[in-house]
């Protein structure tokens, strides 16, 4: 018979449902919930679902992770899981799939929040930077705010669009236009507008998207798209990266997607955080021994954008120890002392990179030796700089740095 050679249905399906509940879902959708023996959601998803939930509800516990551990237990039963909108736009759909094979998985999503957002706008999305921040710190947004751009911005709960406001404001982009739109696809729906400096908007539902127009004249205030941003974006004193030699280094660290970055001896976190802006995909651990200047590492971080960025306040190498293993290595301060190359090295995955800057000489005899033993690339950075002179302007050069950068032996980088 036919339906003996017929593939058999996954046992797992999502259905994105969205405010205006059952009356949103397809016919497909409405049976893949009735049908289930089990309808894992959040207590606000089974309330939408309603009447259609017919087998047992199993409302999300805490942690999350155990109700994703109980979808995963009930395999080869009829299971459905109900998600926000798109459930593999930041949505359980994403986790779901690094548990569950794609093929015992039907999806059917509903629009999300962004789509929902720019068709009441009017904003073509393809033209419109998207970001969660839901569960996120909200120095994340810093990045997208570039001239003319217009942002999609998910918030964690109803404080979220005021918060923003007050950083967007603290930033020097009062006069962005802030508009947001709560419950959209529901009886609920509503959408507000404010500028930044003057946001007064109350009771928000936490159910929210923010939309953000920033001004075309704010190209002062925006962080620049390029490697080696302004010595003065960041707070130190005196260890810090300088500008063109930072610029130099990132371009040999040549960060690519997904890869992980310790910056040994990070001083004022420059170069951590010039990786991170490269890529939302890239993370970086920094390892500083003295605690002021690990703090005002993570002050920079939140500063410029990368809240994320890990700082480790300790010795190279002993920190080292417990550390997620780097694809690239950058070693900024402390490459004399004992280990801290060696360490770097031995920790550094297969094919991996590292780029280590030495400005004193005993620095500079270590990576000499390293050279002349592993290889890589070795040059001479110099920089001088336009002074004035007694009424005149003449040259004034900065320390030279030798920069050694080596692959690891191993698989291709």
């Amino acid at each position: 018979m036919a339906g003996d050679t017929a593939a058999a249905r996954p046992w797992l399906s999502i259905v994105g449902i969205g405010e205006d509940g059952a009356d949103g879902l397809s016919p497909a959708a409405r049976a893949l919930v009735g049908d289930a023996e089990l309808v894992f959601g959040g207590a606000r998803h089974l309330a939408l679902a309603g009447a259609l939930v017919r087998g047992t509800p199993c409302p999300w516990p805490s942690p999350f992770s155990e109700g994703i551990a109980q979808v995963v237990a009930a395999r080869g039963r009829k299971v459905c899981v109900l998600a926000s909108g798109d459930p593999f736009l930041h949505g359980v759909g994403a986790t779901l799939s690094r548990h569950v094979p794609a093929d015992e998985m039907q999806v059917l999503p509903a629009p999300s929040a962004f789509s929902l957002a720019a068709a009441r706008l009017g904003w073509p999305l393809q033209e419109t930077a998207q970001v969660s921040l839901h569960g996120k710190a909200i120095g994340r947004i810093r990045p997208f705010l570039q001239p003319g751009a217009r942002i999609l911005a998910l918030t964690s709960d109803g404080d979220g669009p005021a918060q923003v406001a007050c950083l967007l404001a603290a930033l020097g982009f009062g006069a962005a236009r802030l508009t947001v739109l709560e419950a959209l696809g529901g009886p609920r729906a509503r959408m507000r507008t404010a500028t930044a400096a003057g946001f007064d908007l109350a009771d928000v539902d936490p159910l929210n998207i923010l939309a953000l127009e920033v001004p075309a004249d704010t190209a002062p205030q925006a962080l620049p798209l390029t490697c080696g941003l302004p010595d003065e974006l960041f707070e130190h004193d005196g260890q810090l990266t300088k500008r063109e030699i930072r610029a130099v280094t990132l371009s040999a660290l040549a960060p690519r997607a997904g890869e992980h970055l310790w910056d040994v001896g990070g001083g004022a976190g420059s170069v951590a955080i010039e990786w991170l802006l490269t890529h939302p995909s890239l993370s970086a651990t920094a390892i500083e021994q003295d605690e002021t200047r690990a703090e005002r590492i993570r002050a920079n971080a939140g500063n410029l954008g990368v809240p994320h960025l890990a700082v480790v306040t300790g010795i190279a190498p002993q920190a080292y120890a417990g550390l997620p293993q780097p694809d690239v290595v950058f070693i900024g301060g402390g490459g004399s002392e004992p280990g801290v190359l060696a360490g770097a090295l031995a920790a550094l995955k297969p094919g991996g990179r590292l780029v280590a800057n030495a400005v004193t000489l005993e620095t500079e005899a270590v990576l000499l030796e390293h050279y002349a033993r592993l290889g890589g690339s070795l040059a001479r950075l110099s920089v001088s700089r336009a002074v004035p002179v007694k009424g005149m302007t003449g040259w004034r050069p900065a320390m030279p740095v030798t920069q050694w950068s080596v692959v690891k032996a191993g698989a291709s980088a």
